[in-house]
């Protein structure tokens, strides 16, 4: 099926310009050219070299550190140039979202950050969102454009049955993420267990609001298995940890662990590389540079998965049928 517009066009910003890069060369187009600059008073400059007039433009940024706002707004700022410039069409494509944990108001007197994202990137000028495994789901509806949510849950999946073990387990690092870590077991043939934890916040002094999870149970019996601890994201990592030292009390055989989003904030990866992890297997939907890589850390790419479904968007042609295809090549890694 043929696109309504006259050409394709991916434009990179600063945020993941690998990852861009990977997608641009699996869809089979050149990168498109444009100049992103922060001067000297930190205003972020961007100019297209080249023309989009009536193009089907995607504009890939992942909402990445360090410099999360500078990311953000080098976004807004590329989707209003691409409008400006009379894009036929203009899709952000954003492998990580940021602010996906401020999706509802959850004490007195705070903001819905996820929401007020959204509505910028509308405002500036995307007609489509494209975006991998939000952290809450609700997120989608946040957006009154058409919002793709991909997931690369089935790349994770994939790696792990290709192990061929008979004695493995999924555990959800806790009751929020059971429904996902259920659907995880399932399509790799294994029992679930999951970590029963609270989560307690506390104000500190004068260097804002600080978090701390307390490890309560288990629910399901882990004893001599192999266990995959499952999560979209892993940010500073004690999560994960706490519920390391809970599997290896409750008998572990050996401990793995997965997610989509590699967070690593500060000291994480150091503290998940000395955790006892056998191995820690993620995506690229964030860039990972050589400090935060070590040996027992895989990295999966989502460049097929994204670039498939550019593809399609450009064509006209459903997206939902990659999912219900196992075998699908764009799945694989």
């Amino acid at each position: 099926m043929g696109s309504r517009f006259d050409e394709m066009r991916i434009f990179s910003g600063n945020g993941n310009p690998d990852l861009t890069g990977l997608i641009a060369a699996r869809v089979g187009v050149p990168l498109g050219d444009a100049t992103i600059v922060q001067f000297s008073n930190e205003n972020i400059f961007v100019k297209l070299n080249e023309s989009v007039r009536e193009k089907d433009v995607f504009v890939v940024q992942s909402l990445s550190m360090p410099n999360l706002s500078d990311r953000i707004l080098e976004l807004l700022i590329m989707l209003d140039a691409c409008r400006r410039a009379s894009a036929g069409r203009v899709t952000a494509v954003i492998p990580y979202f940021a602010y996906g944990r401020t999706d509802k108001r959850d004490q007195a007197r705070v903001p819905i950050t996820a929401r007020l994202l959204a509505d910028m990137i509308q405002a500036s000028g995307a007609q489509q969102v494209l975006t991998i495994d939000l952290h809450a789901g609700q997120i989608q509806g946040f957006f009154n454009i058409p919002t793709d949510e991909l997931t690369a849950m089935h790349l994770l999946v994939r790696y792990w049955a290709e192990k061929g073990w008979d004695d493995m387990i999924v555990v959800s690092p806790d009751v929020g993420f059971a429904k996902r870590a259920r659907n995880f077991a399932e399509a790799l043939n294994a029992p679930l267990a999951i970590a029963e934890k609270r989560r307690v916040q506390h104000l500190g002094r004068g260097d804002g609001i600080h978090s701390s999870s307390e490890v309560l149970n288990l629910i399901g019996d882990v004893t001599g298995k192999r266990c995959i601890i499952v999560d979209d994201e892993i940010a500073t990592g004690g999560s994960i940890l706490e519920v390391v030292q809970l599997l290896r009390s409750k008998g572990a055989r050996a401990i793995y662990a997965c997610c989509v989003h590699p967070v690593f904030a500060a000291n994480a990866a150091e503290r998940l590389r000395a955790g006892g992890i056998e191995e820690l297997v993620t995506t690229d939907t964030l860039p990972l540079p050589p400090e935060k890589r070590w040996p027992t850390l895989t990295v999966l790419s989502v460049s097929n998965l994204i670039a498939e479904v550019i593809q399609r968007i450009h064509s006209g042609v459903s997206v939902d049928t990659i999912f219900s295809q196992r075998n699908h090549p764009a799945l694989g890694h």
